[in-house]
């Protein structure tokens, strides 16, 4: 870097933080005293609606959930547990769902309602569900219920849901923020404006939203959950969110106290606050907690099956490449020790069917005897392939490149930009890729969903083109198993079958890793990576 460049990128920079300290000023002064009662991050992603129906993204996941609840929430052990849905039963060969209310759960206050608040019924879920499927809101989460049959409501305490085939993991797809209660008046009041004017059920209600520069959520004084002790929560009095795009800077102002906490592991500050270990260095221990724990991600390099190129075609080439890297090496190195080595099969460690015996592990002569038994076979004695990524993977991809170029195989590397890796992944316009899949709720049947043939892109998720009879036998199989044990074992041994052909090569599970001031207190961690602030508080600075 050229010193103009540095003095530049320096003033630039500054400028940054001094504008976001005046936002934070801004919102200091609004509760003046109260800075312990405040929890302050920033979303560098930007927030692009707070409206339930279109909380696809991870951003506006964790703005909706300080606003809305849904039936039943996740809690940090991935267990479903009660929220507006005070007890459920499920019946008719686990396709009838009945669910009894709360009778004193209240949405926030708006003037639109008779009496500034209402109760929730039966008939709002009805209402929200309805909204969720219809074609004109156009939500991103029509598909959780896809299975669905039928829903009404038996009165104002009781919802059922009949499904079209029984479906183990629905209730765990209801834990999702698409499933949340809203008010029918106030949603048709606003419009299509309901996304900056939101109204639900939650422990924070809306109070200000300036897009692209911060959001403030208060504390709602009605909410209906209690602590194990019985106290009310919320026990913070506002959440304030800043939306600096920069994650070196938002790490700026994290180390400076003036947001509480950071998530991730971005490479611009990873090895100022870690060692190559995975360790907080000692000049941030008195001031910062790190948590980390499993992440429901699978980072992993795919094959298009249906590609006309000799090398993807071969499935000595596929396992080749699986056994011919080190995947500690790549993690202590390229991520400071964060992230589990993947040599399991797709389900990332820490859901049911996972087993760390069935994937490959670091072996480069069996990848050099693979290959030179594919060049024997083919007459192929130059086998190259093509490796697409985005520059935030460009390291791993490297890396890749080195290794297997002394088992004899080149790998050539096409970086482009992130739009268009998804876009041509999509389409089965790309021979070898990189991906990850984030679970959309915590069921291994959701990682497999990605080798069932019916899935095909561009009409599901098998990115692949993976096909097995064996394997599509055992999914179908495995949706009308209602024993937990028995759904298990499905899934370990449709993981296998995908491993033995190795469609993929998985790179690392993914760590939930969490950055947060010493005056935070109980902010949980969990393999979804929500952010739950209900029982959430700071510590008074004296």
């Amino acid at each position: 870097m050229t010193k103009s460049t540095y003095i530049f990128k320096s003033s630039l920079l500054k400028l940054c933080l001094i504008i976001l300290s005046s936002f934070i000023s801004c919102t200091e002064n609004e509760n003046s005293g109260k800075d312990h009662l405040v929890f302050k991050y920033n979303e560098h992603r930007n927030i692009s609606s707070l409206d339930p129906a279109f909380a696809k993204d991870l951003a506006d996941i964790w703005a909706s959930n300080q606003l809305f609840n849904g039936l039943v929430q996740m809690d940090n052990n991935l267990n479903v547990q009660p929220a507006i849905a005070d007890s459920w039963k499920i019946t008719d060969s686990a396709k009838t769902y009945v669910f009894n209310l709360k009778t004193d759960v209240f949405f926030h206050k708006h003037d639109k309602f008779k009496d500034s608040t209402r109760t929730v019924v039966a008939s709002d879920f009805v209402y929200s569900f309805n909204r969720l499927k219809d074609e004109k809101i156009a939500s991103p989460g029509s598909w959780v219920l896809g299975k669905v049959d039928k829903f009404y409501a038996e009165n104002d305490s009781t919802f059922v849901i009949k499904l079209k085939q029984s479906f183990p993991a629905f209730l765990g797809l209801l834990t999702m923020k698409y499933c949340s209660v809203v008010p029918k008046e106030i949603v048709e009041f606003y419009g299509t404006d309901f996304r900056s004017n939101p109204i639900g059920t939650g422990p924070f209600k809306f109070k200000r939203w300036e897009e692209n520069i911060k959001l403030v959520l208060r504390r709602n004084q009605n909410y209906f959950e209690n602590d194990k002790d019985g106290k009310q929560i919320p026990y913070l009095e506002a959440v304030n969110v800043t939306f600096l795009p920069d994650k070196q800077s938002e790490f700026l102002q994290f180390a400076q106290g003036n947001i509480d906490f950071v998530s991730g592991l971005d490479a611009s500050y990873k090895d100022e606050i870690l060692t190559a270990q995975g360790e907080l260095k000692l000049n941030y221990k008195t001031d910062v907690n790190m948590i980390r724990g499993p992440y429901l991600n699978t980072e992993y390099l795919g094959f298009y099956m249906e590609s006309d190129i000799e090398e993807v075609q071969s499935e000595k080439i596929r396992q080749a490449i699986n056994l011919g890297f080190d995947r500690k090496k790549m993690i202590t190195y390229l991520r400071n020790g964060i992230g589990v080595p993947a040599n399991g099969g797709f389900i990332p460690k820490g859901l049911p069917g996972y087993n760390a015996k069935i994937g490959y592990s670091y072996n480069p002569e069996k990848a050099s005897e693979l290959i030179q038994s594919f060049k024997s076979e083919t007459g192929n004695t130059n086998p190259k392939v093509t490796l697409t990524t985005t520059s935030n993977y460009l390291s791993f991809c490297e890396y890749l490149q080195r290794e297997l170029q002394k088992i004899g195989l080149n790998i050539a590397i096409d970086v482009i930009p992130a739009s268009s890796l998804k876009d041509l992944k999509a389409n089965g316009q790309l021979d070898f890729f990189r991906a990850s899949w984030i679970a959309d709720y915590p069921d291994a049947e959701n990682y497999l969903s990605l080798y069932y043939s019916k899935n095909f892109v561009p009409n599901g998720p098998n990115y692949t083109h993976f096909e097995s009879q064996e394997f599509d036998k055992l999914y179908e199989e495995s949706y009308l198993e209602t024993d937990e044990r028995k759904r298990s074992n499905l899934y370990t041994k449709m993981d296998s079958l995908v491993m033995k052909s190795a469609p993929i090569i998985p790179l690392f599970y993914d760590e939930v890793i969490r950055f947060t001031r010493k005056e935070v207190n109980n902010l949980g961690i969990n393999a979804t990576n929500q952010l739950d602030l209900k029982q959430v508080w700071k510590t008074e600075n004296q």
